[in-house]
């Protein structure tokens, strides 16, 4: 039977200064002034209809995450308005996290303490890397200095935590470049590291032109070296390409890992929404270009599918198994409305590929991928297909 999971909050903003050629996110490149004050209110409304349609007033709100575009375009006090008004439509624990994603250009950081006075509890600043001809090739405006002077202000500001993102396997990057960009990030000491691996996506600048990428048998390398780089230096490595001092872990991106709830308001944004009382899960893709979005004549709601019961051990799967804890049958039944029958057998044809492991505690099962799992994922995904 479907139980509600934990219930998160994706809110999206759409601007950016200029589009990076790697980036398939929904993000527009910035022509004039944005229209912070229109966009403010199209969220509340946005945020209403929601709440209305999966009669969401009395589900309390796990987690509040502010993406992008980059959301540090918008002033601390479009910021404080969004949160005031969310905050007010459901309970919500004195502590809740609360992510704004931010750039580490000079005009952003400057904001970095407006932002925690309009609530915001974490950072997430988007480095990429600290090499300065790296920093160009992927189109970033920032130079290697204004990214280090962004993660101390970050460490002032206030913020419970902060995190900065990194990826590896850029274009020419070696062994030792990749390398040199992780020691720097850990001399900055975030409590939170993102370093995940440069992939060309359709619909970029770099998928119709592509950049030599490093070989596999050098990505290979930055990858083990890396992990090893950080686990010594204490970061815990609790999925894919997430490594958190202890009790750092995200705790809104780790709701979408085990297959929690999410409201998504904003361009573009996605939503899962579980309903226990008809035992149905909703999907919703809101409007993608700002002007539609902005279209008083126009409902913010483009998409709205149910999940059915076929597609609903992929999904569980796709998101728990990047993670690198254990999870039990009793979970999945609990948040896919299905009988553990529905994928027993394919965990145990998993586990005799030694893809899986399975550990028995007190008569619990505890279901975790091996580390040949967590290498061949893909192929593991598949098995579920």
């Amino acid at each position: 039977m479907l139980i509600n999971p934990p219930l998160s909050l994706y809110i999206h903003i759409p601007w950016c200064v200029e589009k990076c050629p790697y980036c398939d996110f929904n993000s527009h490149a910035l022509k004039n002034t944005i229209p912070e004050q229109a966009y403010v209110e199209e969220l509340i409304k946005d945020l209403d209809s929601d709440i209305a349609r999966f009669n969401l007033s009395d589900r309390p709100l796990h987690s509040i995450f502010i993406g992008g575009g980059t959301p540090s375009l918008f002033s601390p006090n479009a910021i404080e308005q969004i949160l005031n008004q969310v905050l007010q439509r459901f309970k919500h624990a004195d502590d809740i996290e609360i992510t704004l994603e931010a750039n580490p250009g000079t005009v952003e950081a400057d904001k970095f303490v407006g932002f925690f006075k309009a609530g915001v509890s974490r950072l997430s600043i988007g480095v990429q890397s600290f090499a300065s001809d790296k920093l160009i090739k992927l189109g970033r405006i920032h130079n290697s200095n204004q990214a280090q002077t962004a993660a101390k202000l970050a460490t002032e500001c206030g913020v419970t935590s902060f995190n900065l993102d990194l990826m590896h396997g850029l274009p020419n990057q070696s062994v030792e470049n990749a390398l040199d960009d992780l020691k720097t990030a850990i001399s900055l000491n975030p409590t939170h590291i993102s370093w995940y691996q440069l992939t060309i996506e359709p619909n970029t600048a770099f998928h119709s032109k592509p950049p030599k990428l490093p070989q596999d048998d050098v990505l290979w390398d930055i990858q083990d070296q890396g992990v090893e780089l950080l686990a010594q230096a204490g970061y815990q490595q609790y999925e894919i390409s997430a490594y958190s001092k202890p009790d750092f872990q995200c705790q809104h991106n780790l709701n979408y890992w085990q297959f929690g709830d999410y409201l998504g308001i904003g361009c573009g944004a996605h939503g899962k929404i579980t309903d226990d009382k008809s035992q149905k899960i909703f999907r919703t893709i809101k409007v993608k270009h700002p002007k539609g979005y902005l279209d008083k004549d126009r409902a913010h709601l483009d998409q709205l599918s149910i999940v059915s019961e076929t597609e609903r051990p992929f999904e569980y799967m796709m998101n728990q198994l990047r993670l690198h804890s254990s999870f039990t049958l009793a979970h999945y039944q609990s948040t896919t409305g299905l009988e553990a029958e529905t994928v027993l057998p394919i965990l145990q044809q998993a586990l005799n590929r030694k893809l899986m492991l399975c550990n028995n505690i007190d008569g619990t099962e505890y279901w975790q991928v091996s580390k040949t799992g967590q290498r061949y994922l893909n192929d593991l995904l598949e098995m579920f297909l």
